[in-house]
């Protein structure tokens, strides 16, 4: 399948047509769209495409993958009220993981974590009731999946993953004057921690070469409106190409996002 199927799936939910290649004649700047993946349990995953899905310069948003870190959510829910440049388009996923959400537990529910559960030099991690578990093989869940094949098939520019509580950007393995610019934006300190086997953003910045997906530690509990706002604004800042502007660097920390 091909970006065309996304943009297809998207313009049914609005009754929009189609033109060549599948793309829509007549485009909203809102769409959202019907389940496109579903957790173990079968709760729904959707997509937000905030913008024109055709654009050349695309983003990707992800509020929550570990069910007890979805601060992120806040800054998803905030993003879908603002509008980006005409050329842009900011692909929005709230929830990868609502199994784990509603549990309140950082796994899904066959208690693997998500984040070591993608291609990049995956391998057996740990056990069930581990919380760095990577599951029985890659891609093992359908959580996962449906993100692999999300990013292979719109292959976003940029790629924001939150997470928390650390309070900081991480240095991930892509554009470090991107990920400084976010820091930049929001204010917060940039840290490199350390790259997990199995992780979303290290096999995205290997395997999709030329493009950038990053980790946002939030601080812990919830975020206030200002500071969702904050960060949604940084999002659409980003999301335009744009010359990347520096932070002072800070040491590197260990821990597992």
């Amino acid at each position: 399948m091909r970006r065309a199927y996304w943009i297809a799936a998207l313009a049914l939910t609005t009754g929009s047509g189609t033109g060549m290649a599948g793309a829509p004649t007549t485009v909203p700047s809102y769409t959202q769209s019907p389940p496109l993946g579903r957790s173990v349990h079968g709760r729904p995953i959707r997509v937000v495409v905030r913008g024109n899905p055709a654009s050349a310069h695309r983003m990707l948003v992800v509020g929550c993958i570990h069910g007890n870190e979805c601060a992120g959510i806040a800054v998803t829910r905030r993003l879908r009220s603002l509008a980006p440049r005409p050329d842009t388009a900011i692909w929005i996923v709230d929830d990868l993981n609502p199994d784990g959400h509603i549990a309140g537990t950082r796994p899904n529910a066959r208690a693997v974590n998500l984040n070591r559960n993608f291609p990049w030099k995956w391998h057996t991690i740990a056990k069930p009731g581990d919380p760095d578990y990577s599951g029985t093989r890659v891609l093992s869940e359908p959580e996962a999946r449906f993100a692999a094949a999300l990013i292979q098939q719109v292959q976003p520019q940029v790629t924001v993953w939150y997470h928390q509580d650390l309070n900081l950007v991480d240095l991930s393995g892509g554009s470090p004057l991107l990920e400084r610019r976010y820091a930049c934006l929001t204010g917060m300190r940039v840290q490199q921690l350390q790259r997990y086997d199995g992780s979303v953003s290290t096999w995205q910045n290997h395997t999709f070469r030329g493009t950038t997906a990053f980790v946002v530690e939030l601080p812990p509990g919830t975020l206030s409106p200002r500071q969702a706002a904050r960060h949604a604004a940084a999002l659409t800042r980003l999301a335009r190409p744009a010359r990347a502007q520096g932070c002072p660097s800070a040491a590197p920390a260990n821990r597992a996002s």
